[in-house]
């Protein structure tokens, strides 16, 4: 197919891009380089340098590629930015998205997938959260995810838009030649492995007080290239049906491990003290997010292959000292 990956050039959409080209596709990355990079992008890929926001430069790029389907990856990801300006998360991530979806249509593209979050379920009632969950965002982050979510909804009904919503949990990791590195880094593996690396004094524990076994936050991290093999599987059941249909996963393990167990396993992997720091909660954390991904396991046969914390932080930090 020829695809057009919004935010290519970023840490997830860099991997699902190189695993488009490495499937045969013809690939398209369309970003405007403010959070990704240009070495990122696969070099099969062709790049077209521009903002999701801009709907003269997004016409011009879809009439003249002519996409049979879209990945957006594009977005602002930091939690607790968004409690600070929540206007520009709104701005960025949902009124953007709006404008990529008027594209879409104009252009008659049939396919979308979109890069959701688990940042939609809030504090859930019950764990591991299936799909079904209450969508209930404690931060500004997750509501702009959210309202991408209900117009995509409101266009496959109306317009008829085949479209896979993917709710990550927590993605980390690296491939030989793909990892993390943000400016600034927000991301917890990184940060750690930051602080190992000399790069840091410290990490920071944003609150031991929660409702959860050792009071630290609980979270379910799955590696990059697992995260990207599902946005494969997906775009591939939304182009084998001949009818609109709708698709929405959870991507996750389906364990938890906490703050302060993740910082022990990093020990572990680097052989570095790394010295932690515990302080105030930050605004909108929920305590616990951990996935049940059961329904893409069933429908789409996904199977992670980098199940094991220790093997993602490992792949994470072998990615850091590559780059050193």
């Amino acid at each position: 197919m020829r695809i057009l990956v919004t935010g290519g050039a970023g840490y997830i959409g860099s991997v699902v891009v190189s695993q488009l080209v490495a499937a045969g596709h013809e690939v398209v990355v369309y970003d405007n380089l403010s959070k990704g990079y240009r070495e990122s992008v696969a070099s099969a890929a062709r790049l077209v340098v521009g903002d999701v926001g801009d709907p003269t430069r997004l016409d011009a790029a879809f009439a003249e590629h002519k996409p049979e389907a879209v990945l957006h990856f594009a977005a602002w990801i930091e939690a607790g930015e968004s409690m600070r300006e929540p206007e520009r998360f709104f701005r960025n991530n949902t009124a953007n998205a709006l404008t990529l979806l008027e594209t879409v249509l104009a252009h008659k593209v049939r396919c979308f997938v979109f890069s959701s979050t688990a940042a939609l379920y809030g504090d859930p009632e019950s764990t591991p959260i299936s799909e079904s969950a209450k969508l209930m965002p404690t931060n500004a982050y997750g509501e702009s995810k959210l309202l991408v979510e209900q117009m995509l909804r409101w266009f496959h009904r109306i317009h008829g838009l085949s479209y896979a919503s993917l709710r990550y949990f927590n993605a980390a990791g690296a491939t030989e030649t793909l990892g993390e590195h943000h400016n600034p880094e927000s991301h917890l593996i990184p940060i750690i492995l930051q602080v190992a690396s000399g790069k840091r004094d410290h990490i920071s524990i944003f609150g031991e007080d929660y409702e959860t076994p050792d009071g630290s936050c609980v979270r379910d991290y799955i590696h990059v290239s697992d995260l990207a093999s599902a946005h494969l599987l997906a775009l591939n059941a939304l182009h084998s049906h001949p009818e609109p249909v709708q698709l929405i996963y959870n991507l996750g393990n389906g364990h938890g491990f906490s703050v302060k167990e993740v910082i022990e396993c990093a020990r572990r992997v680097t052989g570095h003290a790394i010295p932690a720091r515990v302080e105030a909660r930050r605004a909108g954390d929920p305590a616990t997010l951990v996935a049940s991904a059961a329904k893409i396991r069933a429908e789409l046969g996904w199977q992670p292959r980098f199940p094991e914390l220790e093997e993602i932080i490992c792949s994470a930090w072998n990615y850091l000292q590559r780059k050193v």
